[in-house]
């Protein structure tokens, strides 16, 4: 029996199997980063032992420092959870070799699927070599042979990309899960991404529990994922299934695990074996009524499955939560989370709590929120509504773009496919800000500043603010009077630091306002409050391309030097943050007149690193 386990992962991963672990009265061994020392999956864990030396974005690659931990610790088992060292079969056979009880498939089965490319030998299916890519071949994928989460992915649909696409490929796969390697694929436009999860013993028993579907994606990134897959036929539902087992017996596979495929024009393409526990298990979880990781540790123990998987019940959906910008490239963002809350009835799975830092080390995933129903479309409803009325302050997230992709006609009527986004971005992503924000905001914080008194016998001027919102300047005013605070077109029914309602047009709205410092949150609105006189010497010259995130350059466009002309959308600098190279790129045709910046060097937000003049017409 297990009684100490170690997680080799970090964040909302290693908080979710300590739960399950709590439950199960195993004590639990944390390992940390530097960077990391104070997060919350380490403040959870019985036990947290640092991992020295390393750079943060590497200190969990280093498997040979996780066993000596686990070892230091007294743990008796590991847990790899995702992403890192999950797939990676000398870490496993490392932790063998040195007498702990490794949670997950044995080495040889990882060696076999987890490379890309030596699955698909397995399942009889042959990659692309790369020298032999034509244009007929046009589009293809260049993929990352270990790990996933969409890094080390490039869709290339000009021959003259491919060399491109094939180097910022490696150099991500490299830098997220020690492994260069990479292979290319065709990429099919309007497929959907369905996937099979697993279950096996040592005893010879295979559970295929039903299928998922995942094909919300952005950077062949799961974003949106559900259980059952809906609209598949059930002699499509069961080949998956088939499939999926068949996969499993070929390896002698033990553990759970993920078999994905791509599904168009009524057919299954084999894409993949992921041998770990995936994001997206909670909805698995919820349609089938089991604890994976519970069941992961009884198989390690030995225990055997019952025959047949429980009757799956009800449909389940499940929303990444990041801090990220989609109308900016899926931009990065940083800063500090204040509040992280959802209403009652969703499953909350994060590695966050109020008052943490989001990093840049590390993927900018906050919570996966999971909801639970009889049927898919109260299921929808359920997970939309919790999503709009989450509490979730600081930096930028993509709340937004769920709630209106949960509540989008192609996907409620689910007629999705992989090119959901590239098709519906603009719109999903359209600014539509509430209008009455920037006055609670203002009222709330005139309240705060008018507890002595702000009126005046004589007629004043109306007071003034000004708010950033969804990339605006919104200005408002109100005033200050005898019977409290008054606002043009409206009326102020009651306003305190906290909860303001208005009435207008005979309904009454309420909003609940919470300000940290100049952030500035009125539901799910996010407002910056503007100085009333701007700091000219801030104001930063036409055409100047900042940082919009830490990170380091890792790359300047060869040739590049100041002078030199530039097309729109030129890529001029790679900017690696999270774990994701970001291409900056340039804004307009025009002159290169600055480039105050170098490969290696570390940025922080707002770091100018490009100035662009456009061509004057």
């Amino acid at each position: 029996m297990i009684s100490t386990l170690l997680v080799a992962n970090r964040g909302e991963i290693a908080c979710r199997i300590f739960r399950t672990c709590d439950e199960l009265g195993i004590r639990t061994v944390a390992v940390h980063s530097d960077a990391d020392e104070n997060a919350l999956h380490a403040r959870v864990a019985g036990t947290a032992v640092r991992l020295p030396g390393a750079a943060p974005a590497e200190t969990y690659l280093r498997g040979d420092l996780i066993v000596k931990a686990a070892l230091a610790a007294g743990a008796d088992a590991v847990h790899p959870g995702y992403g890192f060292l999950s797939e990676n079969a000398d870490f496993a056979r490392a932790v063998g070799d040195a007498g702990l009880t490794w949670i997950g498939p044995s080495p040889a089965a990882i060696e076999a699927m987890a490379s890309k490319t030596r699955a698909k030998e397995l399942m009889g299916i042959a990659a692309l070599a790369e020298s032999d890519v034509t244009e007929a071949d046009l589009p293809v994928l260049v993929k990352a042979a270990a790990g996933g989460g969409g890094r080390g992915m490039r869709i290339v649909r000009r021959l003259e990309e491919l060399s491109a696409a094939l180097e910022g490929a490696r150099a991500e796969a490299a830098s997220a899960f020690g492994d260069g390697e990479v292979f290319v694929e065709p990429y099919l436009e309007h497929g959907r991404h369905v996937e099979v999860q697993i279950l096996a013993d040592t005893h010879g028993t295979v559970w295929p529990l039903g299928t998922r579907d995942c094909s919300l994606q952005r950077r062949h990134q799961k974003v949106i994922e559900e259980a059952p897959a809906p609209g598949l036929t059930e002699g499509l539902a069961e080949e998956l299934r088939t499939l999926a087992v068949r996969a499993a017996r070929s390896v002698s596979y033990v553990g759970a695990g993920t078999v994905e495929f791509l599904v168009a024009d009524g057919r299954a393409h084999f894409l993949e074996m992921n041998t770990r526990l995936q994001v997206e298990h909670p909805v698995t979880e919820a349609v089938f009524g089991i604890d994976l990781v519970a069941e992961q540790i009884r198989v390690a123990e030995g225990h055997a499955l019952e025959k047949e998987p429980p009757r799956a019940r009800g449909h389940a959906i499940e929303a990444r939560v990041y801090a990220e910008d989609p109308a900016r490239d899926w931009a990065p963002q940083t800063g500090t989370l204040h509040r992280l809350a959802v209403p009652a009835g969703v499953r909350l799975d994060t590695g966050y709590t109020d008052g943490d830092t989001i990093g840049v080390h590390y993927d900018p995933m906050l919570a996966k929120v999971v909801a639970h129903a009889p049927t898919r479309a109260e299921a929808l409803r359920r997970l939309a509504g919790a999503l709009e009325r989450a509490e979730l302050h600081g930096p930028v997230t993509n709340r937004d773009l769920l709630v209106r992709s949960l509540r989008h006609e192609e996907f409620t009527a689910a007629r999705m496919d992989t090119g959901f986004y590239p098709r519906h971005l603009a719109a999903l992503t359209a600014p539509a800000p509430d209008p009455y924000a920037p006055l609670a905001a203002a009222l709330a914080d005139a309240h705060g500043r008018s507890r002595f008194g702000g009126w005046r016998n004589l007629p004043s001027r109306p007071q003034v603010k000004r708010y950033e919102m969804a990339g605006e300047e919104h200005e408002v005013h109100y005033t200050h009077t005898r019977d409290g605070l008054t606002a043009e077109g409206v009326r102020v029914v009651h306003a305190d630091a906290r909860v303001v309602v208005l009435e207008a047009d005979g309904v009454q709205r309420r909003f609940e306002v919470f300000a940290y410092g100049d952030e500035v949150h009125v539901g799910a609105t996010r407002l910056t409050a503007l100085p009333r006189f701007p700091d000219p010497a801030a104001q930063l010259a036409p055409g100047s391309l900042v940082a919009p995130m830490p990170g380091t350059v890792v790359r300047v466009a060869e040739g590049l030097v100041e002078g030199a002309p530039v097309t729109a959308g030129q890529p001029l600098i790679w900017l690696e943050a999270m774990k994701m190279q970001h291409r900056i790129t340039a804004p307009a045709a025009g002159t290169l007149t600055a480039l105050p910046v170098s490969a290696g060097q570390q940025v922080q937000p707002g770091t100018l690193l490009a100035v662009v003049e456009e061509f004057s017409s």
